[in-house]
């Protein structure tokens, strides 16, 4: 793609995602930096794992977003009696009233949307959660021997509540690296809070209009993959995410607190939320701050930490914020 091409596909990207916060802004209430990692992991073709604690949004972010971008949208709500097939979908045996003859026909299961919505994702069990593996990965699922595609594009956006841990089950680390972003949802400022006051306690009745397709979302997702990157912010990328791994770099404060770092995933997704965040910030190419803008989001629930971190309190984001302030990682 020539640069007169890329500029102008550029602006009108950047103008379709000034339209979209507009209307968003109709139904929430402040949370700009959750919505915008959120749309970063839809044009980057990501999924996102949203954590905060009940009534900041997170599910009507979600669906509101869904809305938005024309796209069909699935709830699922995740207990521990929740089987795969509750998912998935099955196969059920049917009998032809006129020839008697009986047959298997498959009735799918809610994961057969572009948006899902795995609310409270952490509160099924593995067996369950390890169900989504092959539908975040491949955007497939096998059924009875059979592959069906999904929906495209198809993005798993999954909520999960950090207090209350009775009831719940720790995501498997394969898991946890599908998702592009963990986005952390705060409470609301307190102007902000007495405005949700003022809507959600009078007669309101927002209504959000579509503003893209799925063709326009793919359109734009392969935009932001032709989008071109230079050597620099490639290596960049790559040398921040090794530098995380205690048995990669020299760094004392690594290995000390660092059980198991990022894997290359990591690395594809800082390039890729870079290129998004530089063709929404004006910009036709990114460059080195873009990829640390992206970057706790991207990396703090790829790492495993030491006993000794996790006793003295040192979390992702402070070694993470350690590792963006070197000039260059200590490989």
């Amino acid at each position: 793609m020539d640069r007169e091409t890329l500029q102008r596909e550029a602006e009108a990207f950047r103008s379709v995602y000034q339209h979209l916060r507009k209307s968003l802004a109709t139904i929430i209430v402040g949370q700009e930096e959750p919505l915008h990692f959120l749309a970063l992991s839809l044009f980057g073709r990501g999924h996102a794992l949203l954590i905060g604690p009940p009534g900041v949004a997170k599910t009507l972010m979600v669906s509101s977003l869904a809305q938005a971008m024309g796209l069909s949208f699935h709830r699922i709500q995740f207990t521990p009696d929740l089987m795969p097939a509750d998912i998935l979908g099955t196969e059920i045996l049917q009998i032809d009233p006129e020839t008697g003859q009986r047959y298997f026909r498959f009735t799918p299961g809610p994961i057969f949307a572009h948006v899902i919505l795995a609310d409270e994702i952490n509160r099924a069990s593995p067996k369950t959660q390890s169900a989504l593996l092959e539908a975040m990965q491949e955007r497939s699922v096998s059924i009875s021997g059979q592959t069906r595609e999904l929906p495209d594009p198809f993005f798993v956006l999954a909520t999960q509540n950090p207090i209350e841990q009775e009831g719940t089950y720790p995501l498997p680390e394969a898991q946890l690296d599908r998702f592009m972003f963990a986005i952390y949802v705060g409470y609301p400022s307190r102007e902000e809070e007495m405005e949700i006051m003022r809507r959600t306690t009078a007669v309101w009745e927002p209504e959000i209009k579509p503003l893209l397709s799925a063709d326009r979302i793919l359109h734009l997702q392969k935009l932001v993959r032709q989008m071109p990157i230079a050597d620099n912010v490639v290596r960049y990328a790559v040398d921040l995410a090794r530098s995380t791994r205690p048995q990669e770099t020299k760094d004392p404060f690594i290995r000390e607190n660092v059980s198991w770092g990022v894997g290359p995933r990591a690395a594809q997704f800082l390039i890729l939320a870079a290129k998004a965040h530089a063709l929404l910030s004006g910009k036709y190419a990114p460059d080195v701050e873009d990829v640390q803008y992206v970057a706790i989001p991207v990396l703090r629930h790829r790492m495993v930490l030491s006993y000794q971190a996790e006793a003295e309190g040192v979390s992702p984001e402070r070694i993470i914020r350690y590792l963006m302030e070197q000039k260059v990682p200590a490989l």
